[in-house]
């Protein structure tokens, strides 16, 4: 077995409750870049190992807005097969999925045998941001909070490996994430009113968070928080633990040759000019470069 791999073995699997890994300033952009890529050749030997055996793998990823989350799912799933590694972010509910149990629109997103599923938020929303901005009952946040651990369980119990990760950074950390989005007009558009009032009421999500994990944090399904004031570090360290959490073996496969290349028979390639052409930009580019 290849468990422990990402780096930590069961210690880090297990996490430490009141003490928190991360040490120092930022880490060092060659030693991340460098540990990054170990990381991601591990999770394409884990992905071998989940699709081959027929494993269901559950990541949910929650946390602070503008905590890195998105950039942490980037970095997991970027070597990895679309059709093994899903991302699952689920847009407001419609009128009929109000309607329905909470739980009923996530449960056709979980894994299937040789999956790797990763939510980008999840039915913990609940929890969170709809409590804090009135968008549930009090009396469907008390349900939530009674149902969730059961049902986690079930997933648990039918065989599906579920990880909860909260990220976690400051509030003036998180400001300045939000300044920093302001003023770059590529990432303008991550920005909502949501996330005003993720300023404005910051007291109340921490309180809702408490409350959460006070509820959620359980033997079975416990949360890891990863510390994300420096997102180099938080990256690393998420896909470490992650790693180091599932008991996954290296695939060998028979190795993939290419065959000589037949000559063409009775084949001629038509004409260039029958076939429209993107225009080569790039061409524009080296001329205004020699101009």
């Amino acid at each position: 077995m290849a468990h422990g791999k990402g780096g930590g073995g069961k210690a880090a699997a297990k996490g430490t409750k009141g003490h928190s890994p991360q040490r120092g300033g930022r880490l060092p952009l060659g030693i991340y870049e460098a540990e990054l890529a170990r990381l991601q050749a591990e999770l394409v030997a884990l992905q071998e190992w989940v699709r081959s055996t027929g494993a269901r793998v559950l990541v949910i990823f929650e946390g602070r807005d503008a905590a890195g989350k998105g950039s942490a799912i980037k970095r997991v799933t970027e070597y990895l097969n679309p059709r093994v590694a899903r991302i699952v972010a689920l847009p407001a509910p419609t009128d009929r999925q109000r309607g329905e149990w909470y739980f009923q629109r996530y449960v056709e997103h979980l894994p299937a045998a040789g999956e790797i599923v990763l939510m980008d938020r999840s039915w913990y929303n609940r929890a969170g941001v709809e409590k804090v901005m009135g968008f549930c009952t009090p009396a469907e946040h008390k349900r939530f909070m009674a149902q969730c651990p059961v049902f986690e369980r079930l997933l648990i119990q039918d065989g599906i490996l579920v990880f909860k990760y909260w990220f976690s950074i400051s509030h003036a950390e998180q400001e300045r994430r939000f300044r920093s989005r302001l003023e770059d007009p590529l990432r303008q558009w991550k920005l909502s009113p949501m996330d005003r009032e993720a300023i404005l009421r910051w007291e109340d999500y921490s309180r809702a968070k408490d409350d959460m994990f006070m509820q959620t944090d359980t033997a079975e399904s416990p949360w890891f928080v990863v510390e994300a004031e420096d997102k180099r570090r938080a990256r690393i360290n998420m896909i470490a633990h992650l790693l180091s959490s599932i008991d996954y073996a290296e695939v060998r496969t028979e190795p993939v040759t290419l065959p000589a290349r037949p000559k063409a028979v009775n084949y001629t390639r038509p004409p260039r000019d029958l076939f429209r052409y993107v225009p080569d930009h790039a061409a524009l580019l080296l001329k205004r470069g020699d101009d």
